[in-house]
């Protein structure tokens, strides 16, 4: 959630710099006039206050004085009325402005590049040099089902369309990369986490999720509980309403979760294969830092998805996000896009973002320095999705017989 002293303060800059990730004019307009009627409620409200506490204070006076307390005891009760009636106007108010401001998404960094679309990204750095095949590379979903290790139909069967099942060395290989991400990342500094794969709402609304995305999770009838659609959610709101010592920070965090999404407005997007599913791998990295550190740390976070596929010998490049390609808590971000010769493209892998305080404020994750409960950082990147990592190993490291080359990295998980 983003400051209101700031939006109180200049709201012209916020609201210019939200543009830029494409709010909707119309809800900008709304968030000020919800901002001025409940300051001027409130100052109403405050002022009323102050009348009754002058007032109320000259009783003394009036009683030593002999004089009559009846009329002053007749205006001060109707002012607390007036009074009364203000608070209860000004709960409301806010809690319309509350509404307004948990559908506003993150203030862009100023530095991040201006942008309309996905288009306007910018390509930061290529690792790797994609692989000259002396046959024409198949994509995965046809090499999954010659090799007997990717079965759709059945995934269907089971549950519907965007699901599949692994059998055999494809199951090996989707559990081998999950515990050689954690080995990874834990070599890294992060401590392994083993999370709940379902969350409350105060916990999706404290990462954003809620209410902005509800119609994109899986909701458990009956329960105040959803399916996870990241480790994420569950990592960093480990701390939600918690005070940390500065000493602590950074938390260096990472965890692996099955992730349940469904897909909301991607109809006829990625329907074959593997890449866009319903229910997908993931092994998360989650950092919670002081102001100061949240820079550092991000970059961090991208060598260390970066290293990773380098380590499995999988081409990638660096992507800086537009600002109109932002995510919704986002205030910078850079994907991590993998080559995938069967599609002839990269595909994103992995996006790694700074929400700045954003999170936290919605979550209230604080750090106590010099007597001060201060604001975290908090940020979040995939490392790596594992069922698009399993894709782009049977592409890039496909053999002319139809095997898979295993990358070294992996022989003793497998």
């Amino acid at each position: 959630m983003i400051d209101i002293k700031l939006l109180q303060n200049d709201f012209e800059i916020v609201s210019n710099l939200l543009k830029r990730k494409k709010v909707d004019v119309s809800l900008l307009e709304s968030l000020k006039n919800k901002l001025n009627d409940t300051k001027i409620k409130r100052q109403e409200m405050e002022s009323i206050q102050a009348l009754q506490n002058s007032l109320s204070s000259q009783f003394g006076a009036y009683k030593k004085e002999g004089k009559d307390t009846i009329s002053l005891k007749n205006e001060i009760d109707g002012l607390k009325e007036k009074r009364t009636i203000l608070e209860n106007e000004v709960q409301v108010e806010e809690k319309e402005l509350e509404t307004i401001l948990l559908a506003i998404p993150n203030i862009p960094n100023e530095d991040v590049p201006y942008g309309a679309s996905e288009d306007e990204n910018i390509v930061l750095e290529k690792i790797l040099t994609p692989k000259e095949f002396d046959f024409t590379p198949k994509e995965h979903w046809e090499i999954g089902e010659n090799l007997g290790i990717i079965d759709f139909e059945r995934g269907v069967k089971l549950a519907k369309s965007r699901f599949s099942a692994l059998s055999g060395i494809g199951a090996r290989l989707e559990r081998a990369l999950i515990n050689y991400f954690l080995d990874f990342n834990r070599e890294r500094g992060f401590q392994e986490w083993y999370v709940p794969f379902m969350a409350n709402t105060n916990t999706l609304i404290g990462t954003g999720q809620l209410p902005k995305f509800e119609e994109d999770l899986f909701k458990i009838e009956g329960e105040d509980l959803y399916l996870i659609p990241t480790a994420e959610v569950q990592l960093t709101n480990l701390f939600n309403d918690e005070i940390l010592t500065a000493e602590q920070l950074p938390l260096l965090l990472t965890s692996y979760t099955p992730c349940f999404r469904k897909e909301a407005g991607s109809a006829g997007r990625d329907t074959r294969g593997m890449i866009r599913q319903h229910q997908f791998d993931k092994v998360e990295l989650v950092a919670i830092t002081k102001p100061e550190q949240s820079t550092e740390i991000f970059q961090k976070m991208v060598e260390c998805a970066s290293d990773l596929l380098t380590s499995l010998e999988l081409p990638h490049q660096k992507v800086q996000l537009c600002t109109g390609d932002l995510g919704f808590g986002a205030a910078v971000t850079i994907d991590l896009e993998v080559w995938l010769p069967g599609q002839g493209k990269y595909r994103e892998i992995s996006s790694i973002s700074n929400t700045n305080d954003f999170q936290a404020r919605r979550a209230k994750i604080r750090y106590k320095e010099d007597k001060k409960n201060l604001l975290c950082h908090t940020l979040n990147g995939s490392s790596l999705a594992v069922g698009r990592t399993l894709v782009a190993i049977l592409e890039n490291h496909q053999q002319a017989d139809g095997t898979i080359k295993i990358p070294e990295v992996l022989t003793k998980y497998m």
